[in-house]
């Protein structure tokens, strides 16, 4: 029951259209333009939250495709060179110790990339924002 832009809008403006300002004291006024003030800011999440949920599937969806490849190609890649050593008349246990410290060196050096990723605290400028820290030097 998914509800659209145009329909979330056209109930603001529903809402707005009933409140009979005119009849209303000043307090009541500011109350009034103080609930519409929130409810617009509200309503901006909300389709701010819907664009970005679409756009985070659509990564994750690509990043997994983007994986499959990028596995599949360093498959064909191992099995090339392992073909490659095999008509070279290496024995096969050399062969496949050679595919496997290739691998190794992958899965190292990809580890090694994480790692350096890894080097701030996530939230970090979040945290130090609500904690009222000023912010690090670079």
């Amino acid at each position: 029951m998914a509800v659209t832009a145009e329909e979330l809008r056209a109930r603001q403006e529903a809402a707005y259209a009933d409140l009979g300002e005119a009849s209303q004291g000043p307090l009541e006024r500011v109350l009034q333009s103080a609930r519409r003030l929130v409810h617009g800011y509200a309503l901006l999440a909300v389709l701010d939250i819907r664009r970005a949920t679409v756009q985070l599937v659509w990564l994750v969806g690509c990043g997994l495709v983007v994986a499959v490849l990028a596995v599949t190609a360093w498959l064909g890649m191992v099995v090339a060179l392992i073909t490659w050593l095999a008509g070279q008349n290496l024995s096969w246990p050399a062969i496949l110790l050679i595919a496997a410290a290739l691998n190794i060196a992958g899965a190292a050096l990809l580890a090694w990339r994480m790692k350096a990723l890894l080097t701030d605290k996530p939230f970090a400028a979040t945290l130090r924002q609500l904690k009222g820290d000023p912010p690090e030097a670079s």
